[in-house]
């Protein structure tokens, strides 16, 4: 078994930490469920029920506190020792399983300063580097002037963007001589957050690129389109060099205005939270991360989301980021059906994203992402995951970057 197969000591103590949080948590459940069956809000106090409830708040105490305990000695203990944990897994599931990790709760991974969360940074032909950092010029040999960067979605990698046998990176590396580079990401964090972050980074990679930059295209699939909008928002309000250089931004399945199973998600919660035997589990809903629950309309920035409840049920609040002037942008949407009168293309569409919301379509005309006709495309037969390896998507993608 290769050192690939084994646990580190920082993977160790990221589940070590996971574990006691969760503990933690099933433990505040229970204890809040007990309350709610032993004293509804709606009916009124009696002394026995006062006695029951201190005699079992005392033990959830006790558990809570012996889980911190327990959980903060296994975490120093392993952080002391060069821990090397044999496992079954490989180094590619451990990342993949690490990346769908981030995109539920990523943002506690990195409030928590989880060790399993995910740092923001570029890959080349497998290996990651950092514009600037001495691995950079070892990673980056042979390459030319037109950078092609792949922006994953939601739970995603850089491997992930290999399926069924086909990578459009790597395709388009080979037939039209790009250098493809792969963005990773936590992607559970906020949407505007990882846009922002994305920004920086690419204004390092365009100032350290070896040689001189003659194109520079963007393809993003579902949420990496909205982390790349946002992005690019940011940069061209602050008058970054990354964003003069960008000649075209191609989106595959990018829910524009929100994706509607986080939509559902948001009324479930209302409907719990309003139950008062079931109020307890809203908090079960409440784990998932701000940048899934960012896609309920798309929100691009910071403004967005910061002065309100992410969890409680409330409109479309944001504001509308319209589509760079300088810089040509393209859309692939996709639908389950064989055709745009089928009942499950209006139903379902690509089973994540609605083809109206992936080609930037609202029913309210001010809020529609104005592309030019000659550049979307509506992909029939086609699933959500299928746009990364559907003939199809590449020939367009392909037809795309030749004009």
């Amino acid at each position: 078994m290769s050192e690939k197969n084994y646990l580190s000591t920082s993977d160790l103590q990221g589940i070590i930490r996971m574990a006691t949080d969760a503990t933690l948590g099933v433990s505040n459940l229970v204890q809040t469920m007990h309350h709610q069956i032993l004293q509804p809000s709606f009916l009124p106090s009696y002394p026995l029920k006062e006695l029951i409830r201190g005699i079992t708040d005392i033990s959830f105490f006790s558990i809570k506190t012996g889980t911190k305990l327990i959980g903060k000695g296994l975490d120093n203990l392993a952080g002391q020792l060069d821990l090397k944990l044999k496992t079954d897994i490989c180094s590619e599931q451990k990342e993949i399983i690490r990346s769908v990790l981030n995109g539920i709760v990523g943002d506690y991974l990195v409030k928590s300063d989880n060790p399993l969360s995910i740092n923001m940074h570029f890959r080349h032909k497998g290996n990651a580097f950092v514009p600037f950092c001495q691995n950079s010029n070892r990673v980056l040999s042979n390459v030319n002037g037109k950078i092609l960067l792949m922006v994953h979605g939601l739970c995603m990698q850089d491997a992930l963007w290999e399926h069924k046998g086909h990578n459009h990176g790597e395709a388009l590396s080979e037939e039209l001589n790009y250098t493809t580079i792969y963005l990773n990401y936590n992607s559970g964090r906020h949407i505007s957050t990882n846009g922002q972050s994305l920004n920086l980074l690419l204004e390092q990679l365009v100032d350290s690129w070896p040689v001189q930059i003659e194109d520079f295209v963007i393809i993003s699939h579902s949420m990496g389109g909205l982390v790349s909008r946002s992005a690019l928002h940011y940069g061209s309000h602050e008058e970054k060099k990354w964003t003069k250089q960008l000649k075209k931004l191609i989106f595959l399945g990018t829910p524009h205005h929100g994706a509607p199973l986080e939509r559902v998600g948001n009324y479930i919660d209302h409907i719990l939270e309003n139950i008062p035997w079931t109020k307890p589990f809203a908090r079960l809903g409440k784990i998932r991360s701000a940048g899934i629950t960012d896609l309920r309309y798309s929100n691009l920035l910071d403004e967005d989301w910061g002065s309100f409840d992410r969890f409680k049920r409330q409109g479309d609040k944001r504001k509308i980021v319209p589509l760079p002037e300088k810089v040509d942008c393209y859309s692939v949407a996709a639908s389950l059906g064989m055709k745009k009168t089928d009942l499950t293309d209006k139903l379902l569409g690509d089973g994540i994203v609605y083809p109206d919301s992936a080609l930037g379509k609202h029913k309210n005309p001010v809020k529609n992402i104005q592309f030019k006709p000659d550049n979307t495309s509506l992909i029939y037969d086609c699933s959500h995951l299928e746009l990364l390896s559907k003939a199809s998507v590449f020939q367009q993608i392909k037809s795309w970057l030749r004009n």
